[in-house]
């Protein structure tokens, strides 16, 4: 088996994901005071206080630390002339090859979460799916969809 792609995406891609973790967070807390609130008012048992608490430290747990950390771990990438090879997941570490005269287009995609810490996402499209490689630094991302345009195009050349 071949060794595994060379380049991470940014640390701050770490940061990132775990804003995003924050925020669902917050809303499992929300429901969780919601229904804390519910048994108060119809009495319910007092296990329901206990699970309340419970629920959203362990979700905050694994969602703000230990998912971005372990998806973050994960992430690589690597830009060859003849294709792209991805490898990501959290339990099942999926490794894809993308052929260079497959590629159909490029995009970078950069939400308000992603533009406040100076990254982008680049999207690879082929005629049957499309590959994403989040959270690169945005000069890194317009260099590297620049540089997989290049070679698409090259590689549609020589065929």
């Amino acid at each position: 088996m071949r060794n595994e792609p060379v380049n991470r995406i940014s640390v701050k891609g770490l940061k990132v994901w775990r804003i995003y973790g924050v925020m669902h967070t917050v809303i499992i807390v929300l429901l969780v005071i919601g229904a804390s609130l519910l048994n108060w008012w119809l009495e319910g048992p007092m296990w329901i206080y206990i699970v309340s608490i419970v629920i959203p430290v362990v979700y905050g747990y694994i969602f703000i630390y230990l998912f971005p950390k372990l998806r973050w771990l994960r992430w690589r990438y690597e830009v060859r002339e003849e294709e792209i090879e991805l490898q990501h997941g959290l339990f099942v570490v999926k490794r894809t090859l993308v052929p260079m005269v497959r590629v159909q287009h490029v995009d970078t995609e950069q939400g308000p979460i992603l533009r406040k810490h100076d990254l982008a996402s680049i999207t690879i499209s082929t005629a049957a799916t499309s590959h994403t490689i989040p959270a690169l630094v945005t000069a890194e991302a317009d260099e590297l969809r620049s540089r997989i345009s290049t070679l698409a195009r090259v590689a549609e050349d020589d065929v």
